[in-house]
């Protein structure tokens, strides 16, 4: 772990956007997507692509060889063929200038910078659509596919907080009832939504009934997994 060194203005990374630049030799891929900050190295794990390069979408960047995506605020792989994570830095903002520290192993802790933006949750207003797009950033250790596309997420709840914030009840199920990734995967929503700006309090319940089936995957997970 290093200390956090300046490496960009805000100014130079436009909202909804992102931007590749070099630190010490290393290069790094900054994003500022609905008010949150983070940096991931310029790697696909798969065949070491250039992510920086890759279509951005939400919190999700394609790498440019082979359609591997990644989650922009932490690294892990989202889709196949990545099946590791690529990894992430800690970042802050201080006024306009943005600091990086950078690390040597993938982390599923990742500290994010939080900037008003008017195209933030923020600005925009924290909504169902969001909230699951934050939680296809927790994936699946067993089948490597998010649990968002794996029809784990039923029910996603708002209703007014505290000091102006938002709320998120969570009902999710399990693809089995002794599912051994079930903690990892609470835990993993829970941290997901915290992160976003705005949130409140985040309760997240797991529920097994209706049970899962793979019926309620999405096409996209299906087609990673081969069913067809």
């Amino acid at each position: 772990m290093s200390d956090f060194v300046p490496v960009a203005k805000l100014a130079d990374l436009p909202p909804q956007g992102k931007l590749t630049v070099e630190i010490d030799g290393r290069f790094v891929v900054l994003f500022r997507i609905d008010g949150q900050v983070s940096c991931i190295d310029d790697v696909c794990t798969h065949d070491g692509g250039t992510l920086g390069d890759g279509d951005l979408e939400n919190f999700s960047i394609a790498c440019p060889r082979h359609g591997a995506k990644f989650d922009v605020r932490n690294g892990q792989a989202m889709t196949m063929p990545a099946t590791e994570a690529t990894i992430a830095h800690d970042v802050k903002v201080e006024g306009e200038q943005i600091f990086v520290r950078l690390y040597d192993e993938p982390r599923k802790s990742v500290e994010i910078a939080h900037v008003a933006d008017s195209q933030s949750g923020l600005g925009m207003g924290l909504c169902e659509d969001k909230v699951r797009e934050a939680l296809k950033s927790v994936i699946d250790p067993e089948l490597f596919v998010n649990i968002v596309d794996l029809g784990l997420i039923y029910v996603v709840d708002l209703a007014p907080g505290e000091a102006g914030k938002t709320n998120v009840h969570i009902e999710m199920t399990m693809t089995s009832p002794m599912c051994p990734a079930g903690p990892q995967l609470v835990g993993g929503s829970k941290k997901a939504v915290e992160d976003m700006p705005g949130v409140g309090v985040v309760d997240v319940k797991v529920v097994m009934d209706p049970p899962w089936s793979p019926d309620k995957m999405t096409e996209e997970a299906r087609d990673q997994l081969g069913i067809f």
